[in-house]
């Protein structure tokens, strides 16, 4: 787990009361705090499901703020991964009907948003229990099955399928379940060292369990197709007769204890096989199903691991999305050497790493619209539109997965070294975000699937005609991704036609690359789509305007690696290439001065930001200082703060700020505003400035107006220009009037552009 909390005062203004997961026990999800920032609250809301927003996300976005989710440093590998099962419990606790909150596709995917940063462990052990095990109980017929234990988890439910020798050809499994005429049952046998159940979270951590054990169905001596069968495996004195258990070594990633379990002739009794329309087994022992074909008995089984995907994608995305949240308010309070001797100035203000983090924060965003698309698509589907959305789920979960293992490394290297250490919040994502890429189908393997089936099975959506419009025009860029699809579908077909006759691998080897490149091009139309879409529903303008400019810079980013394709086939014009850079420079200048606003929006809270050091203006000295003294240390400087800050402030601010603050507080502000501004603002917010105003914001502004553009009545703004008068200038400057509060000296201002 990678998120450390503690019980200091929150960063941050009007942060609801941070109950204990225990305290949570039946209780309504509180509200979601309205955003100090108008423009991120506006943003918040569209990003997290608007009207659904605190049913869907409030309850967990609150409980990864308890001190039971808090960072817990020099834990073994074997304690990290029972305290992921106490979490599982306490998350369970909340939760009025778990086999109802199983079913709900939106409430599923939404938990694992928020766990995924804080233990990438129990992400795992969440998506196995409610999704894989609970939910496939729920989607069979039930007969009246008591689901109490499960529900209240006295015993924990697992999820069998992958073999040893069987991953990406999980179909051809061997474990069998061999139908016992006489006791009307099934003897659950694994017949080879190969077809062992590989990696499912079999031992006895956690406490007794019950699994859902994928097996070909054998009725007098004929394969019937695989089947699910309810297998207890466990009691507290240990693993039952008949199932044996090897615990794996440390894999990568938060510790899951993943095992090698088989089956010796287990004995299961008639009521353990899963059964529905797909496959019933009569009295007299004969199988009716509605699918004659094994495949697509096999399929239906384990249609779970569908919005497995779906749970893994949301995992991902909530990493990216802290990474994100870290590295941008880490680049505003680290100083670097600025062009003056003796200037420092936050590393946010350079080119090269803002541009950087701009590209990765547009893609959270597209990301982040994609998943609620395709989760709104899967919660509504149909059997008549199953197969579609299945491949839409699948090869979202390989985008989102992949980007967000390129977000949260991208990040960790803008941390520089303070990145590598577990206690800042970023180390581990990237690691954690590995599993998620190969659980519940191979990313690579599961878009080859995807790509066979649209080479010729999928229409492109390229238009005949490119609307008309330039570099700046959304609905315009939008056509030239679109083309960039149809290209590489017409080149797979080609390669399809006239790859070697007889030889069906080497015709797909000849295919597979453009049919790979047309499905990631389809991947970033869809999210492209659902962000165009999200953009044009802001009732703020600033809101829209700054999410039409964040969609802007996603589809150039996609076109950029394009470009030479696009120009062939004349889609766009020699001038139109040679521009593509400079309009790229400006519109992330013009974006530069709002990544603290499109962060913010990201809706973290603010007693988890407070509690990790390099997002709370402090360094991982604050945490070596903590473990000496078992408390919260209040004596770290703020990085790059100059001598003679004041003693008992909490991070170069004035006594009596709150611990995390910012540096340059004065008595009785959250974090480097004047007295009476809200908790939470970062350096340099004037009097009457809203909270998280960032260094040098004008009096009156609202909170976070950066430097550059403001956004109509000034959305939150980083560095900015040094006043004449007033506060606002850095620790030790001194001002002809007003005291400094907070902002940094010698601040290179970001160019003003104005939005087009």
């Amino acid at each position: 787990m990678t998120i450390m909390t503690s019980g200091v005062p929150a960063l941050g203004a009007h942060v609801p009361h941070q109950a204990d997961p225990s305290d949570l026990t039946g209780s309504p999800a509180p509200s979601a705090p309205a955003l100090e920032h108008p423009v991120a609250a506006h943003l918040a809301h569209l990003l997290f499901e608007g009207a659904e927003r605190d049913r869907r996300h409030g309850t967990w976005r609150a409980m990864i703020s308890g001190h039971a989710f808090s960072y817990r440093p020099d834990l073994s590998p074997a304690d990290r991964a029972a305290l992921s099962y106490d979490r599982l419990r306490l998350l369970n606790g909340v939760l009025d009907d778990p086999a109802r909150f199983a079913a709900d596709p939106h409430r599923l995917a939404a938990l694992h948003e928020w766990i995924g940063p804080v233990d990438g462990g129990l992400t795992t052990l969440a998506s196995i229990h409610y999704n894989l095990f609970l939910g496939s109980l729920v989607d069979h017929d039930d007969k009246g099955r008591d689901l109490s234990a499960f529900t209240s988890l006295q015993r924990t439910g697992t999820f069998l399928c992958t073999e040893l020798e069987h991953g990406n050809d999980v179909a051809a499994m061997e474990t069998v379940a061999v139908h016992d005429r006489t006791s009307g049952g099934f003897h659950l046998h694994t017949p080879t060292p190969a077809a062992r159940k590989f990696m499912p979270n079999t031992s006895l951590t956690g406490g007794p369990k019950t699994a859902v054990v994928a097996a070909r169905l054998i009725l007098d001596d004929e394969d019937q197709g695989v089947f699910l069968f309810l297998t207890p495996l466990s009691d507290h004195n240990g693993h039952l007769p008949g199932v044996t258990v090897h615990r794996l070594p440390e894999r990568t990633g938060t510790p899951v204890d993943h095992s090698l379990t088989s089956f010796d002739h287990l004995w299961l009794p008639r009521q353990a096989l899963l059964e529905a329309e797909h496959g019933r087994l009569d009295p007299d022992g004969t199988l009716t199903s509605s699918l004659g074909n094994k495949r697509k008995r096999f399929l239906r089984s384990i249609n779970r691991v569908t919005m497995g995907k779906l749970c893994m994608s949301a995992g991902t995305l909530g990493m990216a999305r802290a990474a994100l949240t870290i590295a941008v308010r880490y680049a505003h309070s680290r100083l670097v050497a600025g062009p003056r001797p003796g200037e420092r100035i936050p590393i946010a203000a350079h080119r090269s790493h803002h541009t950087r983090l701009l590209d990765a924060l547009a893609t959270a965003y597209a990301m982040t619209f994609l998943h609620r698309t395709v989760v709104d698509r899967f919660a509504a589907h149909t059997e008549e539109d199953r197969e579609e959305i299945e491949r839409l789920a699948a090869i979202a979960k390989g985008w989102i997965t992949w980007q967000a293992r390129d977000i949260t490394t991208e990040c960790r290297e803008r941390c520089g070294a303070q990145g590598l250490f577990p206690a800042n919040g970023i180390a581990d994502l990237p690691a954690n975000i590995e599993g998620g890429i190969t659980a519940e189908g191979d990313n690579l393997v599961i878009w080859v699937k995807a790509a066979s089936e649209m080479v010729f099975g999928h229409r492109s959506a390229a238009p005949d005609a490119l609307p008309a419009g330039d570099l700046t025009d959304l609905p315009f860029l939008r056509g030239l991704l679109a083309q960039v699809e149809a290209i590489w579908q017409a080149r797979a077909r080609t390669a399809l036609r006239e790859g070697p006759s007889g030889d069906p691998v080497g015709r797909w080897n000849v295919t597979s690359s453009a049919a790979l490149e047309m499905v990631s091009a389809h991947a970033r139309l869809r999210a492209a789509d659902a962000f165009a879409a999200a953009a044009e529903q802001p009732a703020d303008p600033r809101a829209r305007r700054l999410l039409g400019s964040l969609c802007r810079l996603f589809l150039l980013r996609q076109i950029d690696a394009h470009t030479g394709d696009l120009l062939a086939d004349g889609h766009m014009t020699p001038d139109q290439v040679r521009a593509l850079p400079k309009t790229l420079d400006t519109l992330v200048a013009d974006l530069a001065p709002h990544m603290m606003t499109l962060v913010d929006a990201f809706d973290f809270p603010a007693k988890m930001l407070s509690a990790i050091p390099i997002a709370s203006g402090g360094s991982i000295v604050r945490t070596m200082r903590e473990g000496e003294t078992g408390t919260r240390a209040e004596t770290e400087p703020p990085l790059g703060a100059v001598p003679g800050s004041l003693p008992g402030a909490g991070s170069g601010s004035l006594p009596g700020a709150d611990a995390g603050a910012v540096p340059g507080s004065l008595p009785g502000a959250g974090s480097g505003s004047l007295p009476g501004a809200d908790a939470g603002a970062v350096p340099g917010a004037l009097p009457g400035a809203d909270a998280r105003s960032g260094p040098g914001a004008l009096p009156g502004a609202d909170a976070g107006s950066g430097p550059g553009p403001l956004l109509e009545a000034g959305a939150r703004s980083g560095p900015g220009p040094l006043l004449e008068a007033g506060a606002g200038s850095g620790p030790g400057a001194l001002l002809e009037a007003g005291a400094g509060t907070g902002s940094l000296p010698g601040v290179v201002p970001v160019p003003e552009r104005g939005w087009r």
